[in-house]
């Protein structure tokens, strides 16, 4: 049984166009989750930074009670993006996030967190309150909160990602058009392989043209779903490493300023 090959001429066009779009969609999706979590990962070093730098002496003298503040800013911005993480993933994220949060943070904020509908607006609360306990000028403090603010987008943009998936009519319309159009090709295609053994070369091209294309129709399925293919787990290991290495930074610089302009 055999089909001529003007059905395949005609369609291959639509088919082209439907993977196309939907591989650009799909890699669209994987690219701004990308992006915003590259912004997170810039964000919480830029806002740990500038309270490590901007403590200041003068507004606690005791250097123990300054370091101890900023690590607090340091872990509740790590809390921020484990709780991103979380609220983006898969179920079975839950046993992980909570020996984490428990491991880092104190008890009661740890509960609080873990109890909280919306855990990453209340990891954004504890750190705002980390920031606003800061011995530092209200200026520097305003200036730091601009990066708090800039989590609230990201995270925006996390949530949106992640509950608006590509329409299922039209993953399911490009699926259906590719299966129908591999199941029928072998037919369209017994004519140009009468020049072998019973047609036998045709197995293998058919096959491999199936893998091609069906390939392009499972980067597309990966694609479209960014957090379960972006390391998150790798990148707020990242941040809670650099926001703790930043704030150690403090003593050092106290240590820097004081050689550098000693007291009379």
């Amino acid at each position: 049984m055999m089909i001529p090959l003007t059905p395949f001429t005609i369609s291959t066009s639509s088919l082209g166009l439907l993977l196309v779009f939907r591989s650009n969609n799909a890699y669209k999706r994987w690219d701004e989750a990308r992006k915003a979590w590259g912004l997170t990962i810039n964000h919480t070093r830029n806002l740990v930074r500038m309270a490590t730098a901007s403590t200041d002496p003068a507004y606690e003298p005791s250097l123990e009670k300054r370091q101890a503040a900023i690590d607090k800013v340091s872990k509740s911005t790590w809390a921020f993006a484990r709780s991103q993480m979380r609220h983006i993933s898969d179920p079975a994220d839950e046993d992980d996030y909570c020996a984490a949060i428990r491991d880092r943070l104190p008890p009661d904020q740890a509960e609080g967190l873990i109890d909280a509908v919306h855990r990453p607006n209340r990891a954004m609360s504890y750190l705002a309150d980390a920031v606003s306990e800061l011995p530092m000028s209200f200026l520097r403090k305003n200036e730091i909160d601009r990066d708090i603010q800039l989590f609230e987008d990201t995270c925006g943009s996390n949530e949106r990602l992640f509950s608006s998936p590509i329409p299922l009519f039209y993953t399911r319309h490009t699926a259906r058009f590719l299966s129908t159009y591999i199941l029928l090709m072998p037919l369209g295609m017994y004519d140009a392989f009468k020049g072998s053994w019973n047609h036998i070369a045709l197995v293998p091209s058919a096959a491999v043209v199936a893998l091609f294309m069906f390939g392009i129709e499972e980067i597309a399925i990966e694609l479209e779903e960014p957090f379960s293919v972006l390391p998150l787990q790798g990148m707020c290991d990242k941040i809670g490493m650099n926001c703790d290495e930043i704030a150690a930074w403090h003593a050092d610089v106290v240590d820097e300023d004081q050689e550098r302009y000693p007291l009379a």
